[in-house]
């Protein structure tokens, strides 16, 4: 017996004509023939698939020839003369902005946490104070809190755990195990698989019979198209609130402490962690594995390089790197002096 491979997100097959998808991305021009043709999918130009739509950034490490085969290639001006013979070629100025905006449209069902599930399951415990709008979907084993209020258009996956008085804001999407409590979440938030947001934070001080905990009294606030990776925790606030600013990224396994206050539209990879009270600008970017220690402030636009430990305050729009953390120009020259000196005496190793 022979199983076909199962297909998660099927193509909006009523925008899949190559003179829709020409129209969507602007794409100005005389008509052709083909341009009625559908795609049926889209597939990563260094492996292509019959009668589907790639996009070429940059041909290194490609063969271009094998591209004979799609239906159309995304690319450059520039990039025709080397194009083979077959597919349609679509100019435009950014071929992966396009192909991912693209894809955003063709492939509605990929964007947050959302599968085939429709209504809200009768394997869902639902608190009878809970505020619920409508076209929500809550999945078998979900369960939504007194004071709970869920906007219109969101998502909440099985077993995920709404806590008391939170709200969430509309189109929003909690993925699986998720868990959520003492937070505000804004409109087009997506929050994936195993996420724990409104945990008490790491507060304790010394006392007469040893670490006494400091109670955690604040909130998490998440604004606006924030996306938040699988496994990453946020902790609330001990006193104030941590708050992720609108447009923010964050990758898998961060680790956020409380009081924690970060900007708007930055960007976060995975197992960074930022210890309590720090705050950090808007538009940063921040490498894996970044350790902040607390109080620090970060300002708009820096970035750091991936597995930096960040003691000191940073300037606005300044690039660091190094542990402890430096200037980029102070660290790669510090690093060339030590590879310099670490080079073998001629006359000790003449060979």
């Amino acid at each position: 017996m022979t199983h076909s491979a199962p297909v998660f997100h099927k193509i909006d097959t009523q925008k899949a004509s190559l003179s829709w998808i020409k129209t969507f991305l602007g794409v100005e021009g005389e008509n052709t023939d083909g341009d009625n043709k559908a795609v049926q999918g889209m597939c990563a130009a260094n492996n292509p698939k019959p009668d589907m739509l790639t996009f070429v950034q940059s041909p290194k490490g490609l063969t271009l020839n094998a591209l004979s085969i799609c239906a159309a290639v995304i690319c450059q001006e520039k990039l025709v003369a080397q194009m083979p013979e077959g597919p349609q070629l679509i100019i435009v100025e950014n071929p992966q902005q396009s192909f991912a905006a693209l894809a955003r449209e063709l492939y509605p069902t990929s964007l947050g946490n959302r599968r085939t599930e429709t209504g809200i399951s009768e394997f869902a415990i639902i608190d009878p104070m809970a505020t619920i709008e409508g076209d929500v979907i809550i999945c078998a084993g979900a369960v939504i809190s007194a004071g709970v209020s869920i906007g219109a258009g969101s998502f909440i996956g099985a077993n995920a755990t709404i806590g008391e008085n939170c709200q969430i804001g509309r189109n929003a999407s909690i993925g699986p195990n998720a868990s959520v409590q003492y937070a505000m979440i804004g409109d087009d938030v997506s929050i994936h698989s195993g996420v724990r947001i409104g945990q008490d934070g790491f507060g304790f001080i010394p006392g007469q019979n040893g670490l006494e905990k400091m109670p955690q009294l604040g909130r998490v606030i998440i604004q606006d198209n924030v996306e938040i990776g699988a496994n990453t925790t946020i902790d609330r606030g001990a006193l104030d609130d941590t708050v992720i600013g609108e447009g923010t990224k964050i990758d898998n396994l961060v680790q956020i402490g409380h009081n924690v206050v970060i900007g708007r539209n930055c960007a976060i990879a995975g197992f960074v962690g930022i210890s309590g009270s720090a705050k950090i600008g808007d538009g940063c970017l921040i490498g894996g594995r970044v350790g902040i220690s607390d109080h620090i402030t970060l300002g708009n636009g820096v970035q750091l390089a991936a597995t930096s430990s960040v003691m000191n305050d940073i300037p606005d729009g300044e690039k660091w790197a190094g542990t402890p953390a430096q200037p980029f120009k102070a660290f790669f020259r510090e690093q060339a002096t030590l590879r310099r000196l670490a080079k073998p005496n001629k006359a000790e190793n003449p060979k």
